[in-house]
């Protein structure tokens, strides 16, 4: 089995013989002298060759040291440089941030929000991803993620910007033809338009302030993979749909939808801003969340989350000042 080289023994190598002293490659490397003078008896042991010659007075390079040197300092020299551009671009708002979205979220509401977002910060290039699909943040490499749902715990670190209601809405000559329902078993006889991404399964779960909980499965009409393709049949009166605000927003203020069983409440789900595990992000990426923290707090459907630190395990929450709800 092919061993890897030991790049940081070569780097070491470098550096002594640059400087011509254990003490001061050991002081510009930060690393202690007892620490050179191993990497460097490692590497010769590995090699089965001596590097340098060494006296109680001066060391100089071998025939295989100086051979060995160009490469050993090119080495060097590009370790040096990867991390210096690195951090360069961590410090700094420039490169690209890889954005996994929902679609319908994704391209109604996200998308409209980058472009302030690049004025402010041109050098930043981001990748957007649009996908019902939940992705995979660390084996696919992307920095952010907008997540809507209650999440479930994970070792993501996720943001809580807002909650989000679901409403059940039609359209008003959906009612007039059908009737409204007064209580959630009288949707048994309705028909459901459904997204199918949803951990509820088959049945719709309502909450009551005193009636309690009630699930009904109602058959379904039409079912779709994306939540926006439930738009055109909702507005043509085709059935009923548990709908997120941020979808149902518009038709709901021009009256193309209305809501229906208004006593009764549908548990709420959340915006959240995801991040991979580690604490450290590059400043590119902490500039978006908090441009996009501020952005969604503004938005007419979002409400207040509830309390908790700013980065937890991917059920947790961030406070932010209070917004009047819509």
């Amino acid at each position: 089995m092919t061993r890897l080289p030991d790049l940081e023994a070569w780097a070491i190598f470098a550096k002594v013989a640059e400087t011509g002293s254990f003490a001061k490659a050991a002081a510009e490397l930060a690393i202690s002298q007892p620490t050179v003078s191993k990497a460097l008896t490692r590497l010769e042991s590995r090699l089965k060759t001596t590097l340098f010659h060494r006296t109680s007075r001066r060391m100089s390079l071998t025939a295989s040291g100086q051979a060995s040197l160009e490469r050993a300092a090119r080495i060097l020299s590009e370790g040096e440089a990867v991390e210096a551009e690195v951090t360069e671009q961590s410090k700094n708002l420039r490169g690209p941030i890889r954005i996994a979205a929902p679609m319908s979220f994704g391209v109604s509401h996200l998308a409209p929000a980058l472009p302030a977002f690049m004025a402010l910060h041109p050098d930043v290039a981001p990748d957007l991803h649009f996908s019902d699909e939940l992705i995979d943040m660390v084996a696919d490499g992307f920095d952010v993620a907008l997540r809507i749902s209650n999440l479930p715990d994970s070792s993501l670190l996720a943001r809580r910007l807002c909650t989000v209601r679901l409403l059940l809405v039609g359209a008003p000559a959906y009612f007039a033809q059908h009737g409204s329902p007064s209580h959630p078993r009288d949707l048994a006889t309705h028909r459901a338009l459904r997204y199918v991404h949803t951990r509820t399964g088959e049945a719709w779960r309502f909450q009551h302030p005193k009636l309690g909980e009630f699930a009904q499965v109602v058959p379904a009409k039409l079912r779709v993979n994306n939540a926006e393709g439930l738009i055109p049949a909702l507005r043509a009166g085709l059935g009923l749909a548990l709908q997120p605000e941020f979808l149902a927003w518009q038709d709901l203020q021009s009256g193309v939808l209305v809501t229906a069983l208004d006593g009764w409440q549908v548990a709420p789900i959340a915006l959240h801003i995801v991040t991979p595990p580690g604490r450290a992000r590059p400043a590119r990426v902490q500039a978006l969340i908090e441009f996009l923290a501020r952005h969604f707090a503004q938005a007419p459907w979002a409400h207040e989350p509830a309390t908790g630190p700013e980065d937890a395990p991917a059920d947790g929450t961030k406070p932010r000042p209070k917004q009047p709800s819509p």
